[in-house]
């Protein structure tokens, strides 16, 4: 019988664990982020999108350097027909053929360019679905396969290192947020003794989907401070502690 999160044990006496991740390989994250992360010693995870990253491969090269995580973000980005920039390519439309053949494209792109194989995925606007109506299936199955973990987006509690599944991770909305929103999700990580992934897009200053500088430097000033007893690493690492710990 499965006992609290707070029975998990996290490395060093740690209470929990916290993984910043970025998506879609955006130029501000290597501008604004990744100074900001490098000056705090933390290590992060950036899911790339790899159009985005074909100008800026020696910046990507330096990130990778310094120990940040590079993962898998699909080819092309598909999320469902909804919305409309992603109508022409719409996960509606997919087959799991055609989505691992995205999958390991995408990979192959990362490792060519970067030197490095991704070992976790982040779904495309957190959706885990192929097909329509009674033909519809989830790819969380291609994840597991290809992946140590999968994760997710807009997903409303802390991922349970005892009960959660690591192909679907998880994923907190940390855009457009203050830091005093962000520090009620780490306490509560701590409190619970729990796996806390933010999820953000842009670095700095814009209209939407986007971290403001100064609350990642904030979020890792928090997170370095020994007292906090928070262990701030990529979700790879954190993944492989829960995996090594007999958690799936």
């Amino acid at each position: 019988m499965r006992g609290d999160i707070g029975m998990f044990a996290w490395p060093n006496g740690k209470r929990a664990a916290v993984s910043l991740t970025f998506d879609d390989a955006r130029p501000s994250q290597i501008d604004r982020g990744v100074p900001i992360l490098n000056a705090y010693g933390a290590r992060a995870t950036f899911y790339l999108s790899p159009p985005n990253i074909a100008q800026r491969i020696t910046q990507w090269e330096a990130a990778v350097a310094a120990g940040h995580e590079m993962g898998n973000h699909t080819l092309s980005h598909p999320c469902t027909g909804n919305f409309p920039w992603s109508r022409a390519n719409a996960l509606e439309d997919y087959t799991l053929a055609r989505m691992e053949q995205e999958l390991l494209e995408a990979s192959a792109f990362i490792c060519q360019a970067l030197g490095v194989s991704p070992q976790t995925f982040a779904y495309p606007c957190g959706q885990k679905f192929i097909g329509r109506g009674q033909n519809t299936q989830s790819y969380v199955p291609l994840v597991a396969k290809h992946f140590l973990a999968g994760r997710g987006f807009k997903d409303e509690a802390l991922h349970d290192p005892l009960a959660g599944d690591l192909a679907q991770v998880m994923g907190i909305d940390a855009d457009d947020q203050p830091f005093e929103r962000l520090k009620v999700w780490i306490d509560r990580a701590t409190q619970a003794g729990g796996w806390l992934v933010f999820v953000a897009h842009d670095v700095g200053d814009f209209a939407r989907q986007a971290m403001a500088a100064d609350v990642l430097d904030a979020v890792c000033r928090y997170c370095a401070e020994p007292a906090n007893g928070i262990w701030l690493d990529a979700v790879a690492a954190v993944a492989a502690h829960i995996r090594a710990a007999g958690q799936t």
